[in-house]
């Protein structure tokens, strides 16, 4: 191989990334983070940067299901991959069942780590639909909050989980039938 055809990290690349149900091919630089393609390429500001280190979560999105830091993580590396932004969470006809809570807890101010938040409580509950408060406090503690302190966060997802189960224990058949 000579060095004619190794590719530089600054020459743009056509990457295709699947997100929030749609295909879309983007040509980037193969340093690019996911968090600054889906924000500056794709125009999907809810995903907010903030500390770029991994640290505070507010880069949190979904990545085949799992909560991912959208700034450790290349654009490139989520080739193949489903990902999932806050506007995944609303359907066209309002807020989903995880942001109304939010909404009625109270569980946002300022509302910058908000939608790092709902997608590290989303793709937590899918995973542990019987979280307790103890493990959704755990969680919740990987990202940073600066306004609400983080009771409020954990009594939203816990209602919506609390909720979810409800419905699914109404909509699924008993397993003792």
């Amino acid at each position: 191989m000579t060095d004619d055809t190794l590719m530089t990290p600054r020459e743009p690349q056509l990457i295709a990334l699947h997100v929030n149900g749609e295909q879309h091919e983007v040509i980037t630089e193969a340093r690019r983070t996911l968090v600054d393609v889906l924000r500056h390429e794709l125009r999907l500001t809810g995903t907010h940067v903030g500390c770029e280190h991994g640290s505070c979560g507010a880069c949190t999105v979904l990545v085949d299901d799992r909560p991912v830091r959208g700034c450790l993580m290349f654009a490139a590396q989520a080739e193949g991959a489903r990902i999932r932004t806050v506007e995944s969470l609303a359907d066209g006809n309002g807020l989903s069942d995880l942001q109304r809570a939010f909404s009625e807890h109270h569980a946002l101010q300022c509302g910058f780590c908000t939608p790092g938040f709902l997608m590290l409580a989303e793709g937590f509950l899918a995973e542990r639909p019987e979280a307790t408060k103890e493990e959704i406090r755990e969680v919740v503690a990987a990202n940073m909050c600066r306004c609400t302190g983080y009771q409020t966060i954990v009594e939203a997802i816990d209602a919506c989980a609390t909720a979810r189960r409800r419905a699914c224990a109404r909509a699924c058949p008993s397993k003792e039938d």
